[in-house]
């Protein structure tokens, strides 16, 4: 039976928003372990819904979490924690490109998928792909239910043409991209409820297809040919 995202997570993070400071946190020690536990199970429980629908490489749902502790070093902010809880999903061999993220936090729970900043290779790739032929990965943007799920592409854009590429391409909308990754953000209430973790999985198989295209992509050259 599944046992949903614990309250006590959203009870000690609402917490750390108004005390997020070292001896508060230290103080709090045992809130902090009680609700990162709570993470650890329901990180678990998306790692095993994930894992009969696709290849994961990630071991355990404990490993799958980031720390909480954040890097200030140049940042303007010098808040010491995270106001949320976060991990990732990597999809498991050179053939399946692509991971899965959530991100859980009182009033801005979501989840993310697909390619954050690609490098330089894999962008320049992507974009030949598109150059080529972009009616492959409109079709999936365009399904009803992608657009259900996830309403549309994000990621910075170039205000003009990446380099080597037309200005006047008719895809030109696509090639600006920078990266080519989708959001769904979900209600406190929703986050909260005992299948929460059902729900995040179906979302992200509804993505296969998107994935697949870019695993297809990313392992092929322009002839086609295997890369790996």
């Amino acid at each position: 039976m599944s046992s949903g995202l614990n309250k006590q997570v959203f009870t000690f993070l609402n917490k750390l928003v108004k005390n997020n400071n070292r001896d508060w946190f230290n103080e709090n020690k045992d809130q902090y372990l009680l609700a990162h536990d709570k993470m650890i199970a329901f990180s678990d429980e998306l790692l095993h819904l994930m894992k009969s629908h696709d290849e994961i490489e990630t071991p355990t749902g404990k490993k799958a979490l980031f720390r909480i502790y954040r890097d200030v070093r140049f940042s303007k902010d010098k808040s010491p924690y995270k106001n949320h809880f976060s991990g990732s999903f990597k999809r498991a061999t050179q053939h399946l490109r692509g991971g899965y993220y959530f991100h859980i936090e009182p009033g801005n729970t979501l989840i993310a998928c697909g390619f954050f900043q690609p490098n330089k290779e894999d962008l320049l790739r992507i974009r030949q792909e598109i150059a080529n032929d972009a009616e492959p990965l409109r079709a999936l943007i365009n399904t009803p239910e992608f657009k259900k799920n996830f309403g549309s592409l994000e990621g910075d854009c170039l205000k003009t043409a990446p380099k080597g590429f037309d200005k006047e391409h008719p895809d030109i909308d696509l090639l600006r991209y920078k990266s080519y990754y989708v959001t769904a953000r979900f209600t406190d209430e929703e986050a909260l409820s005992p299948d929460f973790a059902k729900v995040i999985s179906i979302k992200f198989q509804s993505l296969r297809p998107y994935l697949d295209y870019f695993s297809e992509v990313l392992t092929t050259d322009e002839n086609g040919l295997p890369l790996v």
